[in-house]
């Protein structure tokens, strides 16, 4: 955590909390707090991608980093290595089980990411169902790389990387798909891309669309960009992890904002 998440933190662990579903009256909210949520089932796939995570946190390698987002919050240098990059930028096993879990559920058929890193979330993406289509860019190429090995080694043959700048790649990502099923919003940690990137997106959302935001409470202004996203009109559920927002966008589901300790 960087000092703002730390501050921010205490008054999360003391707001109201809907742990294993209490005070929640929605069916579908109260399985996915109370049962999703608390899972503990250990999917072969876990096993897998943690070792891959082990072996990349012992790598002795140093690569070039072209940060376009916002960067690093442990370090401003452009060379730097494999295991650090795996230690402070994938997404943490306990948030990657949980998406892993809900694509395991809800089943998307088109999955998009944006930020890849070295490619540890998206397995958690891509190893639930290897019909769905997971497509995932990354701005950096030295880091898309290591990202490519990765998908090869576990077999993830259902993923497509793009090395691009976002703000380019993206509108030509969505045009090509029918329908965005779930996204995963972890490539720029500040507030104007964030709200760009999710307005683009809600072009093609359906009644089941999952939408999940990583770091949402990362700086001031990725906090202003949660409260819009979960003001937004198309949105009916959001559910604020901390570390994670999730997002939904069910019709047949009255607004309502949930603060979970996870």
């Amino acid at each position: 955590m960087n000092w703002f998440q730390i501050k921010r933190h205490i008054p999360y662990l003391l707001a109201p909390n809907h742990w294993k579903g209490h005070g929640i009256h929605s069916p579908f909210v109260f399985d996915l707090v109370g049962n999703l949520m608390q899972e503990k089932h250990p999917y072969y796939s876990f096993v897998k991608i943690n070792a891959w995570r082990i072996a990349l946190l012992k790598s002795s390698h140093s690569i070039e980093v072209k940060d376009l987002g916002a960067g690093s919050s442990v370090t401003k240098r452009r060379k730097r290595k494999i295991a650090d990059i795996a230690k402070n930028s994938s997404t943490p096993a306990k948030y990657g089980e949980l998406m892993f879990r809900l694509v395991s559920r809800f089943k998307p058929a088109n999955i998009l990411e944006l930020g890849t890193s070295l490619g540890i979330g998206t397995l958690y993406l891509a190893m639930p169902d290897k019909s769905s289509k997971v497509i995932t860019i990354e701005g950096c190429p030295k880091t898309a790389k290591i990202a490519q090995q990765t998908f090869d080694r576990m077999e993830a043959v259902n993923v497509n990387i793009i090395n691009g700048n976002i703000d380019d790649a993206l509108p030509e990502t969505i045009h090509s798909l029918e329908t965005l099923d779930f996204v995963y919003f972890d490539g720029n940690h500040k507030k104007e891309a964030t709200l760009k990137y999710f307005n683009l997106c809600l072009e093609k959302i359906n009644n089941n669309s999952i939408f999940v935001f990583d770091d949402i409470h990362w700086s001031k202004e990725m906090e202003e960009a949660w409260g819009k996203i979960i003001a937004h009109p198309e949105v009916t559920v959001s559910v604020d992890i901390f570390r994670m927002g999730l997002v939904f966008f069910r019709k047949e589901n009255q607004k309502e904002h949930f603060t979970v300790r996870f």
